[in-house]
């Protein structure tokens, strides 16, 4: 995926090429920028904007965008440089320009750059996917890209800080990369997270740690990691030292272990993106209590916002469990108090859960390596309960049901078949084990752990 953005620059900030004016005033003499060619300065450099209206303008566009997609790119980092789309009036900026089909306002532009380039790219690979900022601080509530041209979102930038100070310092008035202030921390990445979802956003991130300052505290980068594993993008880049190895070991073990949580979610989250575009359920769906979500149906997300161990967490009605130590049973609804160490995090899980895993490694507790190749289905068995998996590879996809009767527990796969694992929640170690009416083999065909029961 590379970044880009729909100005025509006649200087630049950070490509090798400083001096661009030759490439920017062919642009402008064929008639191919907004605004008849009036320049902006902005985080990269200057330049103009691309006249999405003019057909022999997006002609020149798509031939020089050719010479990428010829390698095969999967996508754009679409940055929000259409926001500023703008006519200055002496201090005051109107929000549109002239255009090849007339004046165009701000919103309208920003409609054509992610509508456009998400649809063209289309046309190149039927797998293309444009990452596009969802809701920034205020500015824009409806979001920066039209949510039906916004497959992945971030939310940014912000500081690697707990909270937003309220005021630039010396060094953000220094950083002239962050385009827009880039004075708020962790909470202000949530807000907009959840300001994000409720408008129709589906997958949504943050830079983890925050995008810009000069080193990353070790508990923040802990902490807004665990809270990306469970957010639809996990987007580990930004300034600071972000190399884990050449970081604590206690940061490389945690931040290792949530990374591979989210990879393992896969399956998951991707049943829910299926679902979303059908119309069905968003992935991230914000609850009562601060900054708190469901994460698909089965999981609930009380993200840690302060430096602190002490979280507050409020569970929706259902029945729940802590999913790092999953042995107690929570009813809900309730609201509690507790700590949670640096390598926990505030994740329940719903009694009844049926969540789709792809594991590898064995860094989460939950499977190994020998768990690779197969899907992992995990299991908590209450009630009759149903979860559809989308599988990524497009051959289809398995409808999972699970029925718990007194004494008896009946897991039915229909549709597609894959070879998986059943990782099922018990108490006690069942009398027998049947598999279409064959019986199974206690430590051959399956296994009761006993620790993890007690």
């Amino acid at each position: 995926m590379l970044w880009m953005t729909s100005l025509v620059n006649s200087k630049n900030k950070d490509t090798r090429l400083t001096d661009s004016e030759s490439w920017y005033q062919e642009a402008r003499s064929r008639g191919y920028l907004a605004g008849k060619g009036d320049q902006i300065k902005w985080w990269k450099g200057k330049g103009g904007f691309i006249d999405y209206t003019n057909p022999d303008a997006v002609k020149w566009w798509r031939s020089l965008q050719q010479k990428v997609f010829d390698y095969g790119i999967d996508g754009w980092k679409l940055d929000g440089t259409a926001t500023l789309f703008y006519t200055l009036f002496g201090p005051l900026p109107l929000f549109y320009k002239s255009t090849h089909n007339g004046l165009m306002t701000t919103r309208t532009y920003m409609d054509h750059y992610y509508r456009d380039e998400y649809s063209h790219g289309l046309t190149q690979n039927p797998e293309f996917v444009t990452l596009a900022r969802a809701i920034d601080r205020g500015f824009h509530p409806e979001g920066f890209a039209p949510v039906e041209a916004a497959p992945v979102t971030w939310v940014g930038d912000q500081k690697h800080t707990w909270e937003s100070s309220g005021k630039l310092t010396r060094e953000d008035q220094q950083n002239t990369d962050i385009a827009m202030d880039g004075i708020g921390g962790i909470e202000l990445a949530m807000r907009n997270i959840m300001a994000s979802a409720r408008v129709g956003y589906n997958i949504i991130g943050s830079d983890v740690a925050g995008f810009s300052g000069s080193t990353i505290p070790p508990r923040l980068y802990i902490r807004w990691a665990q809270f990306s594993a469970f957010c639809g993008l996990f987007l580990n880049g930004g300034h600071g030292e972000r190399a884990l190895w050449k970081r604590s070991q206690q940061e490389l073990e945690i931040i290792r272990r949530f990374s591979w949580l989210h990879t393992e979610l896969i399956p998951y989250m991707y049943s829910y993106v299926v679902d979303a575009h059908n119309g069905g359920t968003l992935l991230q769906q914000p609850v009562e209590g601060r900054y708190h979500y469901l994460f698909g149906d089965n999981f609930l997300v009380a993200p840690i916002y302060k430096d602190q161990l002490m979280n507050t967490v409020t569970l929706p009605e259902g029945k729940w469990r802590y999913f790092f130590d999953d042995q107690e049973l929570i009813q809900g609804p309730v609201t509690f108090a507790r700590e949670f160490t640096l390598d926990e995090y505030p994740v329940y899980i719903r009694e009844g859960a049926i969540v789709p895993l792809d594991i590898k490694r064995d860094y989460t507790g939950i499977g190994d390596k020998n768990s690779a190749g197969y899907l992992t289905l995990l299991i908590y068995p209450d009630g009759l309960n149903s979860f559809t998996v989308h599988h990524q590879d497009k051959s289809g996809s398995t409808l999972v049901t699970v029925e718990d009767q007194p004494n008896i527990i009946t897991i039915s796969l229909g549709d597609l078949h894959k070879p998986h694992i059943l990782k099922i929640n018990l108490n006690v170690k069942p009398e027998k084990v049947e598999l279409d009416d064959r019986i199974l083999l206690d430590s051959v065909d399956y296994r009761f752990d006993e620790k993890e029961s007690s």
